[in-house]
């Protein structure tokens, strides 16, 4: 039987920064990959302004996005696995 404290979950991908290239976000995760996605698979940034979706903030320690005035957060581990919302 093992312990639960000798297993280690794995952790979370983590943000070093956060970019908009057209309408997609681009992520630099801390283990120096990068990533993308395309804000139109989240309803809220669907409609969203190019000033809006570049308003966009980490949280978290890097695990997460924030847009404020759009009152949309992401997961990072959701968005590179591709769970986007049902619409």
């Amino acid at each position: 039987m093992i312990s639960m404290a000798a297993v280690k979950p794995s952790p979370s991908p983590q943000a070093r920064r956060c970019w908009l290239e057209d309408r997609d976000v681009c992520l630099e995760l801390r283990d120096g990959t990068t990533a993308r996605f395309s804000a139109d698979h989240y309803p809220r940034l669907t409609h969203a302004t190019p000033e809006q979706l570049r308003a966009v903030v980490l949280r978290v320690d890097g695990q997460a996005l924030r847009w404020e005035s759009l009152d949309e957060d992401i997961w990072i581990e959701d968005a590179l696995l591709n769970n986007f919302p049902s619409r």
